[in-house]
This record gives C-alpha cells, structure tokens and sequence, in this order.
C-alpha cells in the first residue's frame, strides 16, 4: 500500500473520486461505469489502473468482463480519507447525478437477470415463426389501447397515428411540414378516421392547450428538434396531470453524414442527458433503454424513453 501522500494525490483528481464513491457502493463492469459517469471506457479503465495498482480497488473476473470494487482489506487510516473525501463532494450536482445512473444502471442489471426476459431476448425475433412479424405484435398492442387523447409530435404523415385512430378516442398530429399536414389529412379522410386531426406547428412551440392530452408521443423527432429541451417541455405542458410520454429516438452516434442524409440537427441523446432532461422537466419514472441495434452500419441505436406528469 503507498504511503499517504499518494493516496492523497489519488484523491486530487476528481474522476477518481467519483469512481471510489461508486465501487465502495457496489461492484460495477468498466462499461457500466462509464455508462454511469457518461465517460469513454478508455478513460475508466487508465483511472482504474492507477487505483488498482494502489491496491485500493480491486477485480473480479466474469467472462470477459471485469468488475470492481473496494478493496475490503484497505487499512482503516486510508479509509477513512477516501470516506472524508467521498462524504466532502457528496452533495455536488456530478455525485448526484452519478448516484441517479447507478440506480438506473441496477435497476438495468436486475432486469436482465431475470429468466424469463432472458429467454424473450434470446430467442424473439432471431428464428422465422410463420405469421409473427412487428407489424402483427403491434396490432395486437393496439387492442390494448384504452380510449385516450393522444398527441403525436413530429408525425410526419402520422402512419402510428392512422394506427392509433382505430382505438383511442382521438389523436392530434402536429407536423411543420405544410405537405405532410396535406398528405396525413388526405389518408385520414380516405381511411373514414374523423378523430384524426392534423395541425401544422412546431414541436417546441406545440399548439395545443396545457393539460390537453393524455399521452405525448415524440417518435423518431427530438434530434430535429433545435432545443430538445423545449420540444420536451411542450410534451410536459400539454399532459394532463398522470399523463405518459412515450419516446422513440437515436442513441448518440458519431455519423456525421446523418446531419446532411437525413436533416438531422442532433447526432442523437446519451440514455444518461435524456434522462436528466426529462427529470429537470418534471416528469417522474422517468425510463430510458436501448431497444435496438442496427446490423448495418453505422449501427444506430435506438432509445426507448418513458416518463409521466406527477398528478396534482
């Protein structure tokens, strides 16, 4: 064990530190802690190595993961620096974050630990079965739908939406493309749905009243939008108190390309910046998963993101 002056120039850098108050709590892989801290592995695992070789955390073998933790035989005098150190920062806007994503993170890792979700994502969807397909499973979702007021933000022709119309008592497309109103409208009227609305308007400026809707969709939309935070805040404005948001949106990619191909304003989110977004904003159980990835490059990833207006 180094002498204390060492242990003290450890515990001068601060992602040092938040990595100690993390593995004294629970022992995390690298890719989880830098999932946590929003941080390339690579930057973990040199951090890693410098408190290894101090002989204060220590690894355990799974695989081909690693996962750290405290050393439970660290000597008392060197604790209690690196608890003073931990208990000093406790409080500051990065430890509480780091806190919330491990909490997300556990709750992430008891999910994938139970059987039966194991088994669905082993198996669904990698063997042809005759007469499954998404489009199918959606349908039958559908019929769950309960009669609700939903918002689509971003709807583009609105395809979910013509989708939704059969079920819910009524759903609102809001789209800034003056064509996609025109098309969606004309789809509507074809497909008899009259509680099918289309309004031209911009997902951060939404024009519908506070408190309206029951659910906020933001399918595929936010990474066009030029503040995120403010399409988000819409979604929030328009929910009657209970009401859901459900999201579907790029994780954060490095395509460049994406900007010029597809219109896009943002190369995608991090599971960690829309999560603290969405809970600045107010919503609670608040929820955010990787829910694809696709085998072509560039590999997007998709996010899928849940949260609700507290009631009252």
């Amino acid at each position: 064990m180094n002498g204390t002056w060492e242990i003290l120039k450890l515990l001068s850098d601060p992602t040092r530190v938040r990595i100690l108050s993390l593995v004294q709590a629970e022992e995390l892989s690298v890719g989880e802690l830098g999932e946590i801290l929003d941080m390339a592995q690579s930057r973990i695992s040199s951090q890693l190595a410098q408190l290894r070789s101090s002989e204060l955390v220590q690894d355990r073998r799974e695989g081909k993961k690693a996962y750290y933790s405290l050393r439970p035989d660290v000597p008392s005098s060197t604790l209690e620096l690196l608890q003073a150190a931990c208990g000093a920062v406790a409080q500051q806007p990065e430890i509480q974050t780091d806190q919330s994503n491990l909490e997300r993170v556990l709750q992430k890792r008891r999910a994938h630990q139970e059987n039966y979700f194991n088994l669905i994502a082993g198996k669904l969807g990698k063997n042809y079965c005759p007469g499954r397909s998404w489009e199918a499973i959606g349908h039958l979702a559908l019929r769950l739908a309960p009669a609700i007021e939903v918002a689509d933000l971003g709807a583009g022709e609105g395809l979910l939406s013509q989708l939704l119309a059969r079920r819910v008592a009524r759903v609102w497309c809001v789209d800034n493309s003056p064509r996609m109103v025109e098309v969606g409208t004309e789809l509507a009227e074809k497909n008899g749905l009259a509680n099918l609305s289309y309004k031209l308007g911009d997902i951060e400026a939404v024009p519908l009243s506070d408190r309206s809707v029951d659910l906020s969709i933001l399918s595929q939309a936010l990474h066009h939008a030029r503040h995120p935070e403010k399409a988000l805040r819409e979604a929030f404005r328009i929910l009657r108190p209970g009401g859901q948001l459900l999201l579907l949106d790029l994780k954060a990619h490095t395509f460049e390309k994406a900007r010029e191909l597809y219109a896009d304003v943002w190369l995608g989110f991090s599971e960690n910046d829309l999560h603290q977004m969405m809970r600045d904003i107010g919503f609670d159980q608040v929820e955010v998963t990787t829910v694809s990835r696709e085998e072509r490059e560039p590999h997007f990833e998709t996010l899928l993101a849940s949260g609700t207006r507290p009631e009252g």
